[in-house]
């Protein structure tokens, strides 16, 4: 009787923990499916087709191709990409943080199905033209639908608090706004792709719906979930003292009042609003003073600390160009050294350098397959934005033709790249994890 009641004892501890790791493998592979999917659109409908934009234009200096290719490649990087990471992230950290982790598993596959087909669809749609008036809603719908399952499991996580206080950390503050300025984006998107397909002769957005639509994008949802993961990480990480709180609200305060000033049209005054946004956010992390402790570089490149300091030079650089635009563009040069210094200065290292940090382990404790591969991927990025971004300012702008050459070698540099970190985190994900 004592053994029966012993071995019932041993199945009552053991079935949980059987459970737990059971839900734990099933969210580590959801996540990877999110990691997979964003590479595939980085790397191919992104990357692969700004490059092939980049060639044609550098032949014929500056000659124009279809918008909605441009506009295919640029939404395939920053919802295919950066939107699916964070989705995928988001979802990993659910089953750890709330009690209904089967739910947010199940929820999670659900909410990747209509996410990568919208996704598909919306990059399909701009490139080949086949159906367009109807997969072009339908692309954004299908979207939207999966952020509501997004947010609908999100939302049970309960939001730590300050020790005695009921006041958010900043870093949750910093990715709510984020979280908005997603919801928001995907609004306008499904609002934009309407009418393109009631009124529009081809399938793209509008120059002045697009300009609008990006700054959201980028200082409404991706710079502020950035920033919410650097307060959360970065002094970990990097060995950096505590996140300096009141700079970093100011900060967020001061973009999103960027971001409405260039939804209500004033370009030239958004840009000032958005520089010293940028200039508060680096004061709070603290990035250019002495660390306090040693960066923790286990397992990645030891440089991985310089490259996240290295991207947000390379926002800095993105805001100083942003008011030059204001006031000197007159063939999108600097608009474009604008943008691209940020997306991929800024966002792209931060990924290439948070994301080679973090993905590994969630994906179930793995070691990053090569930390060599980590710095090339990074020197080519970097290689590559700097060549991009000072030969277009002088190719577009017509202040020295020979630019126009450059900038090819800059798109193999990006592309190089990409396909180095893509081709690392798949070797990385194949590899059993650390427990096994």
């Amino acid at each position: 009787m004592s053994q029966f009641i012993a071995a019932e004892e041993f199945r009552a501890v053991k079935t949980p923990a059987i459970l737990l790791q059971a839900r734990e493998r099933s969210a580590q592979r959801l996540m990877m499916a999110y990691a997979i999917a964003g590479l595939f659109f980085m790397v191919l409908p992104g990357t692969f087709l700004g490059v092939w934009n980049l060639i044609s234009i550098s032949a014929h200096q500056g000659a124009a191709i279809p918008r909605a290719w441009i506009q295919a490649h640029g939404y395939a990087q920053i919802f295919g990409w950066i939107g699916t990471f964070i989705m995928g992230i988001g979802f990993y950290s659910i089953p750890k943080m709330t009690g209904r982790k089967a739910n947010a598993a199940f929820s999670g596959w659900i909410a990747w199905w209509f996410w990568t087909a919208g996704a598909l669809l919306r990059w399909g749609s701009g490139v080949y033209q086949w159906h367009w008036r109807t997969l072009l809603p339908l692309s954004a719908l299908f979207e939207l639908v999966a952020f509501a399952i997004f947010f609908v499991t999100v939302k049970h996580h309960p939001a730590p608090t300050h020790k005695g206080h009921n006041r958010l950390p900043v870093w949750i503050v910093s990715v709510l706004i984020g979280t908005a300025g997603f919801a928001t984006g995907l609004l306008m998107n499904l609002a934009g792709t309407i009418y393109v397909s009631l009124k529009g002769n081809i399938p793209a957005l509008p120059a002045s719906f697009d300009s609008r639509f990006l700054a959201l994008l980028a200082y409404g949802f991706i710079v502020p979930t950035i920033w919410g993961f650097s307060a959360r990480w970065l002094p970990v990480f990097l060995g950096l003292g505590p996140v300096a709180e009141r700079n970093l609200k100011l900060a967020l305060l001061l973009i999103i009042a960027g971001v409405i000033l260039a939804q209500l049209g004033l370009f030239q005054l958004a840009p000032w609003f958005i520089a010293v946004a940028a200039v508060l956010s680096i004061a709070a992390f603290h990035l250019f003073k002495p660390a306090e402790r040693a960066a923790k570089t286990a397992g990645v490149h030891r440089s991985f600390p310089a490259f996240v300091r290295v991207a947000y030079l390379w926002l800095l650089i993105a805001a100083t160009l942003g008011i030059c635009a204001a006031y000197l563009d007159h063939a999108n040069g600097w608009t474009g050294a604008s943008r691209h210094a940020l997306t991929v200065g800024f966002i792209s290292t931060m990924v290439f350098a948070i994301g080679q940090r973090v993905l590994p382990a969630f994906a179930g404790m793995r070691v990053l397959y090569s930390p060599r591969l980590m710095l090339t991927c990074l020197l080519l990025l970097n290689l590559g934005c700097a060549l991009r971004v000072s030969s277009e300012i002088l190719a577009y702008e017509g202040y020295w033709a020979p630019a126009w050459n450059a900038l090819p070698w800059s798109a193999v540099c990006e592309l190089s790249a990409v396909t180095v970190f893509a081709a690392n985190l798949l070797l990385t994900f194949k590899q059993p994890p650390a427990h096994e």
